[in-house]
């Protein structure tokens, strides 16, 4: 067999003594080898690979250090046990320390010198027959591997490929039946498998060979797989050695429902060295671990596939709010200010019924777009330390107005209570949206439970992301109404997903929510049961122990001016024309420019009292105007309108010194306190 084998036939011989290796590799060339001589250890380990066949060498050859060899024989394959074949022989007299052969080298066959050719080369056929098994069981494992691949395809080429290995499979349940058996039961025990499937494994083999097997088969039905050895004798009177592997059958619960079999003749592999065995075992071991890391991986990139898909999604929707959001607030703008002046105006009863409608609406209109800006995380937020049990108690006579008598209201506030970093405005938004989701949620009345507490850390934290290291406020809004199934859950913080009936919901409350909490870095937390209730929790971020609490601003009149230039910039032709209006109804005289490029011109010709600039303008942005505008009016307040902008997500990131914000669309009184609060921060500075 070695001089038809494709791979590890060569003999390599390194006998550094005299001519020992040109004999050596004569005698062995002789009998049909392709036998190699080296001159010395180095040479030969780097010629080791699956070519070759046996090492032969004389005792000699390790004078100098087996390094080179164990370096070789530790890359090769797991399933790779090269077989050396050492010829001793000391000389008289002269003490030689020796190097032994590596300890990994258990595939060894030692003979005294001298030695005649016939066991040389009687030894050298041992160990190729053993080289060769090794490569004849890679070739099983690797066409076993093949046939299990080929299970997802197509039963019956499952059922053809195990027919055709010279490997006995099976399948045996729970009870110690047969489920599955291939063809190589006929010729090991002359029975039909199709006979055996239903059947025990005592009625289909007998008590001795069910005896034999009842141990590891349990072991293997418990969770634990085994390899076991088992000898018996043929009807021929000839005995047959096999190597029985048990493993468990998981299902993807984790339950196990039976045990897969296969067990391999090795009559003629017990005639080789025991190391040979071992090495099989190790390369089971590492294709078994490698499969579990590949599971890992496709776990964990399915994880990240979804969560990237999400992330797109939610980019996609962002991307779509925001760039309507900006054209949109800035009509809004328009129309809400104009109607707050024919408001003012109009004396006539009906008109204002009508006007005050028209407002209402582009009310809706804008909170629409909020909630939109909010779920996309492109809202303009303003995190500050909040006392979250104040606010509570500040809202209970708000939610008992709006919540109704049929609800009852349970608060337990935790004392003390760490201040959150959030926007406040936007937390009561979301306090409040919470408590009307939960009374819908009870048709019939019911108990509504509002409760705060710290933590550490949530319950869950996104791949990627850290958790606050302050720890958390968590807010809980719990009600025993009629809950959510499973199907609900999974889309109740999709826009405009929603179960209430047409026109009373836009399925914005919720994912609005959602994006707050994203933006503000906290985590949301849904827990409901059909027919018990639900449970949502925010996870606000606790404020760093140094931050202030605002102080509540007085509810003052805006005074009129006394004459000081704005200079208003903004693209928008009706948004520019009502700030003008406004402010000039204020008593202030304006100045008013398209773009940055004008507004610098004026600039240059006139001492500004207030700059009033919009975020997006076309070329140099409103933030960069504010910042050339700095450089020559260090002291002049700057207020910045903003309908979208989406790196002013963050005031207290996107404001520089003596500069406030105002969001697009506002009221007259909103704007009137806007501009307010711009000079009193330039007195104050």
């Amino acid at each position: 067999m070695h001089r038809e084998a494709a791979r590890g036939y060569r003999v390599q011989v390194i006998a550094p003594w005299q001519r020992d290796g040109e004999s050596l590799v004569d005698v062995l060339s002789a009998d049909g080898y392709h036998a190699f001589l080296y001159p010395d250890l180095v040479a030969l380990a780097s010629d080791i690979d699956e070519s070759t066949g046996v090492v032969v060498l004389t005792q000699e050859a390790l004078e100098f250090g087996v390094d080179a060899i164990q370096q070789s024989l530790e890359a090769q394959p797991t399933w790779s046990d090269v077989p050396f074949v050492v010829l001793q022989s000391p000389h008289p007299g002269r003490d030689v320390r020796l190097s032994p052969l590596p300890s990994s080298v258990l595939n060894r066959i030692e003979l005294e010198r001298p030695v005649g050719g016939a066991s040389l080369l009687s030894a050298v056929a041992t160990a190729m027959r053993s080289r060769q098994k090794q490569f004849e069981i890679k070739d099983h494992m690797e066409e076993l591997a093949a046939s299990r691949r080929a299970l997802a395809e197509s039963e019956a080429e499952l059922r053809r490929i195990t027919d055709s290995l010279p490997v006995l499979i099976a399948l045996i349940d729970s009870d110690f039946r047969y489920r599955f058996a291939n063809r190589a039961y006929k010729d090991w025990f002359d029975v039909d498998p199709r006979d055996m499937l239903g059947r025990t494994v005592e009625e289909v083999l007998g008590k001795t060979q069910w005896e034999a097997r009842r141990d590891p088969l349990t072991r293997a039905l418990a969770g634990e797989p085994g390899t076991a050895e088992l000898s018996w004798t043929l009807p021929d009177g000839r005995r047959r050695d096999a190597e029985i592997r048990y493993i468990p059958r998981r299902l993807d619960d984790g339950r196990i429902d039976g045990a897969h079999l296969f067990a391999t003749d090795i009559t003629e592999r017990k005639e080789a060295l025991e190391a040979l065995g071992q090495a099989a075992a190790r390369l089971e071991q590492k294709v078994a671990e490698r499969t579990e890391a590949l599971r890992a991986e496709m776990h964990a990139r399915s994880e990240s596939e979804n969560a990237l898909r999400q992330a797109q999604k939610m980019e996609a929707v962002g991307q779509l709010t925001g760039g309507i959001a900006h054209d949109f607030n800035n009509m809004l703008t328009s129309i809400i200010g104009a109607l707050d002046i024919v408001s003012n105006r109009v004396q006539d009863e009906l008109i204002g019924k009508v006007v005050g409608a028209a407002t209402e609406a582009a009310g809706r209109a804008a909170a629409l777009t909020q909630r939109l800006l909010a779920f996309s995380r492109r809202q303009s937020l303003d995190p500050s330390p909040v006392d979250v049990n104040a606010l509570i108690r500040s809202m209970h006579m708000l939610l008992s107005q709006t919540l109704g008598e049929r609800i009852h209201i349970h608060v337990d506030l935790a004392e003390p209570l760490e201040r959150a970093q959030v926007d406040v405005n936007q937390l009561e938004s979301a306090l409040l949206n919470l408590c009307i989701n939960a009374r819908d949620a009870m048709p019939y009345g019911g108990t509504l439970g509002i409760s705060t507490k710290c933590s550490a850390t949530p319950p869950f934290v996104r791949t990627g992301t850290e958790a606050n290291a302050d720890g958390y406020v968590v807010v809980e809004v719990a009600d025993n109404g009629v809950g959510m199934e499973p199907a609900i859950k999974d889309h109740v913080f999709e826009p405009f997903f929603t179960t209430k009936p047409i026109g009373q919901g836009t399925g914005l409350g919720l994912s609005m929510i959602y994006g707050f909490m994203q933006q503000s870095k906290g985590y949301i937390d849904l827990q409901s049961t059909l027919g018990s209730g639900t449970a949502i929790s925010l996870y606000l971020p606790v404020a760093p122990a140094d931050a202030e609490i605002a102080s509540p601003e007085a509810d003052e009149q805006a005074p009129k001016g006394d004459g000081q230039l704005v200079l208003v910039v903004e693209d928008d032709d009706q948004v520019r024309l009502l700030v003008s209006f406004l402010l000039e109804e204020l008593g202030y005289a304006v100045l008013t420019a398209r773009d940055a490029n004008a507004a610098l011109s004026h600039m240059a010709s006139h001492r500004i009292d207030l700059l009033i600039s919009d975020v997006g303008l076309p070329g140099m942005n409103g933030r960069q105007l504010a910042e050339a505008f700095r450089e020559g009016h260090p002291s002049t307040p700057v207020l910045l309108m903003t309908g979208y902008a989406e790196s002013a997500a963050v005031k207290s990131e996107f404001l520089g010194h003596n500069m406030t914000m105002i969001a697009k669309p506002f009221a007259m009184d909103a704007f009137s306190k806007a501009i307010r609060d711009a000079f009193a921060g330039a007195v104050n500075v």
